[in-house]
């Protein structure tokens, strides 16, 4: 049996994942002076500065859903309260789930025309 892959610990090793996952649109660029990945002109991915954790985009129904289920884990911050990001812990972000993470909010921002010639090419 294939021992699971390991839990994402750092801001390099998520970076490396979303980067990996070859996706258009996605640029490496900062924003109030930490480094970030966007998608589609956008904040998509990033390591918070205020809390040892990951951001992802999320609805708030479902930020709120997450943490209630798993606090260790989902993690809230009174800076991002409010704001449809969903805070992950440093050493519990599971590879599977952010990369699905990642391509659904991907996919969310992307253009239709681009969507539409990505999604042939992924067939």
């Amino acid at each position: 049996m294939p021992s699971p892959e390991p839990v994402l610990s750092s801001w390099p090793e998520l970076r490396a994942l979303a980067l990996s996952l070859d996706l258009p649109g996605v640029i490496e660029t900062t924003a109030w002076d930490h480094p970030v990945l966007k998608a589609h002109g956008k904040m998509w991915t990033w390591w918070s500065p205020k809390i040892d954790a990951a951001v992802f985009k999320a609805d708030r129904d479902e930020v709120e859903m997450l943490h209630a289920a798993d606090p260790a884990t989902f993690l809230l911050h009174p800076h991002y309260a409010g704001h449809g990001l969903l805070l992950v812990a440093q050493g519990r972000i599971d590879p599977g789930w952010a990369r699905a993470r990642l391509i659904s909010t991907w996919r969310s921002m992307a253009p239709k025309r681009l969507l539409k010639a990505w999604e042939a090419g992924q067939g």
